[in-house]
């Protein structure tokens, strides 16, 4: 069929398999709407087969793709026309003219490279090589501009993205907490747990115990509420991925908060105080985090701070973020500026604003100048404490240090929507296909990037996105990373079970993945459970991602009883824990609880005996493994000992890396994020707790028994 051979052209599959052996097909007005988010109109039989034409004829004038991708050493070129002239210009500067005439051109899917010979010495597009033979495999990693001129006058330009090979790894076995940085509060917090909060505790269970790293949840900057409305709390629905939210700013250690005086620093002095009734209120009175009390807080002091000159050193630094981030910075200052006079759903903003190119956007930029200099200090704030968070962990002995979380999407009304509105596809929204989990599918409302724009700009925004997410981590976890080979895209307005998959280019990610991983040194984990893609997890092993694997999950599927993974037989390649910031506590999960809760709710889609009697089989399983291996006693035993034989099976597991979740350390029995529920659970803000539900500190965290029992066992298992 014409449409589904068009729908095929630019990456949209037209059915799908929800089990093995099983295929639907995608309706037709989803394919219609698809194929129109991407530019193209297949609305009748007339337009797909003009746009089959179309796309045919550009395909043969193209004489380059916009984007090429290779590995170091390895891959070739497209096929060019004899005669073609062709350099490479690398992203330092040097010129690398081909030698095409050789007949040691390769073409896609096999081949040799060309070998190129460098301009000689003092000539026009010397560069800094000088003179003399070049071959194209030795190109440098990094961004470069390749061009050609073919004989019959076409010429074209590509990005050409030299990648390594695979990701750097981590440096040995290593393990460490996983945490909702939100959750982690002190006796220094305002309400929430912030970035002075993070490095405390990299500090301390470094040199405690031994730890590797930190893993917290994104930190990427949210969307205001409108209207009233309290803002969303989740961190995987944020306004940017590129910049982190200032609410996760420690004030009293940003310098100028010290040279306050006067008035200001009386005001300084009540915001104090209100800071303090926040905090009580969380750890002792059980009041839930209350994000919007906290930033309110923190900006009022933070105005403050604003008002205190720079001394010089402290202004260069300012002026060097700001010109090293650019555009970037400088759009998504203005949003947060404009969101302060329109509201934060720029779709809803007065015309010429919607677009960030406008002269209206640019006569606002002049009018909004202040307020567009604060929201630019306030991000250059956050990265100096992201900076001294890994700096801290790493001087305390950490090998990896802090790894970040980068969320699948961006809320369609965010600053990177508007900044960016070319790269992400009109109408359509990130979710799932219908599985056993989800029957009716999942929209998560989270529009997703278009990978012909992506290729057309030579991945810049994903490029850039990376680079500031890797500034100052070890490590980065990808949620959702089957997102980097395909995605589930829905029409607005139809239902999560009327999307298709749309396909990117994994080499083309996995490439940019690579390349700003190893320029950063950073491992890389991503999340890939649930339903994956044929291949994918092999793929991404090949290049050095490291999967998760939770142990719930870790089951012989391939045999009938579907028994648990023995721990030899689980990967190398992982990142090992208990359970997830969507999954039930271990505690939960070892009692019960998590039934409990979900019945309370609602939630349950079978009677509740039948429900517990499944729940205490599968955990049963999981005890008499422990048992047989000689991790858990015989006979009964209390939930605190069986938490203890969760982590050392674990650590018998090859994992690469092993995380504790850090509220089971402490027995604390809620989820963090219960998927299914809005106002029925108190998702994203509760504090770590211990057993009885009562808050911990991050200052009782360390002096708790439990916690510091196992995590003697966790670092004498680890090893040095």
């Amino acid at each position: 069929m014409a449409r589904a051979r068009l729908a095929a052209l630019h990456g949209i599959a037209t059915s799908y398999s929800p089990a093995p052996g099983r295929s639907v097909g995608v309706p037709e007005e989803t394919v219609v709407a698809v194929l129109a988010a991407l530019g193209v109109d297949a609305s009748t039989p007339a337009s797909v087969r003009e746009a089959l034409a179309a796309h045919e004829d550009a395909a043969r004038r193209r004489l380059l793709p916009a984007t090429v991708v290779v590995r170091a050493g390895r891959g070739a070129l497209p096929a060019l026309p004899p005669g073609t002239e062709a350099c490479v210009e690398t992203e330092d500067g040097a010129v690398v003219v081909l030698d095409l005439a050789s007949g040691e051109l390769g073409v896609e899917g096999g081949g040799a490279w060309p070998r190129a010979r460098r301009p000689r010495a003092g000539a026009e597009g010397a560069g800094a090589h000088g003179a003399g033979a070049y071959a194209l495999g030795a190109l440098p990693l990094g961004t470069h501009l390749l061009r050609a001129h073919a004989s019959d006058g076409r010429s074209a330009a590509a990005s050409l993205i030299v990648a390594p090979d695979r990701l750097p790894a981590p440096p040995r076995r290593g393990h460490g907490f996983l945490v909702q940085l939100y959750s982690l509060l002190s006796a220094r917090s305002w309400g929430m747990g912030d970035l002075g909060d993070l490095a405390a505790l990299a500090d301390w269970s470094g040199r405690t115990f031994g730890t590797d790293f930190v893993q917290v949840n994104p930190l990427h900057a949210a969307v205001p509420g409108a209207g009233g409305a309290p803002t969303d709390p989740s961190p995987y629905r944020p306004s940017s991925r590129r910049f982190p939210d200032p609410v996760h700013l420690r004030v009293e250690d940003v310098p100028e908060f010290a040279l306050l005086t006067g008035e200001r620093r009386e005001r300084a002095a009540q915001l104090l105080g209100r800071a303090a009734a926040l905090r009580d209120a969380v750890l002792h009175k059980g009041e839930l985090i209350d994000r919007d009390a906290v930033w309110e807080v923190k900006r009022r002091a933070l105005e403050l701070v604003r008002a205190v000159p720079l001394g010089p050193a402290r202004l260069a630094a300012y002026e060097a973020f700001r010109t090293e981030q650019g555009r970037a910075l400088e759009d998504h200052s203005t949003w947060c500026a404009l969101a302060e006079v329109h509201g934060p759903h720029w779709r809803a903003w007065p015309g010429g604003l919607r677009d960030p190119r406008s002269a209206d956007t640019a006569r606002a930029r002049a009018d909004l100048a202040d307020r567009i200099d604060f929201h630019s200090r306030l991000a250059w704030l956050t990265d100096e404490q992201l900076a001294a968070a890994q700096r801290t962990a790493k001087a305390a002995g950490m090998r990896v240090g802090l790894v970040h979380d980068l969320a699948v999407g961006v809320h369609p009304s965010g600053a990177d929507t508007w900044a960016q509105q070319d790269a992400f596809a009109d109408g359509m929204s990130v979710g799932a296909p219908p599985d056993a989990f989800s029957p009716r599918g999942q929209d998560w409302g989270l529009p997703p990037w278009r990978p012909d724009a992506l290729e057309a700009c030579g991945y810049r925004p994903y490029r850039e996105l990376l680079r500031g997410l890797l500034r100052h981590a070890g490590g980065l976890r990808i949620d959702h990373v089957m997102g980097l080979f395909r995605l589930w895209w829905v029409p607005q307005g139809a239902e999560p079970t009327q999307g298709a998959y749309v396909r990117y280019d994994p080499e083309a990610m996995l490439g940019v993945l690579a390349l700003e991983a190893h320029r950063a040194g950073a491992a890389v984990v991503g999340e890939d459970l649930g339903t994956v893609g044929a291949g994918v997890r092999e793929a991404l092993a090949e290049r050095g991602v490291l999967g998760t694997s939770v142990l719930w999950f870790e089951r012989d599927y391939a045999a009938g009883d579907a028994a648990p993974l023995p721990p030899g037989r689980w990967r190398t390649g992982c990142l090992a824990t208990a359970t997830t910031h969507d999954l039930p506590s271990t505690a939960a999960r070892l009692t019960g609880d998590h039934v409990a809760l979900r019945h309370r709710l609602g939630l349950l889609t079978r009677p509740l005996d039948e429900e517990r009697q499944e729940d205490a089989r599968e955990v049963g399983e999981w005890l008499e493994l422990f048992r047989r291996l000689g991790l858990l006693p015989e006979g009964p035993c209390d939930e605190e000992t069986a938490v203890l034989a969760v982590h050392r099976y674990l650590l018998r597991t090859p994992a690469r890396l092993v995380g504790v979740w850090l509220p089971d350390a402490v027995g604390d029995r809620r989820p963090q994020n219960l998927p299914g529920t809005w106002d029925q659970y108190p998702n994203w803000r509760l504090p770590v707790a211990g057993p009885d539900g009562r808050p911990l500190s991050l200052e009782e965290l360390t002096v708790s028994p439990r916690l510091r029992a196992l995590m003697a066992e966790v670092g004498a298992a680890a090893g040095p």
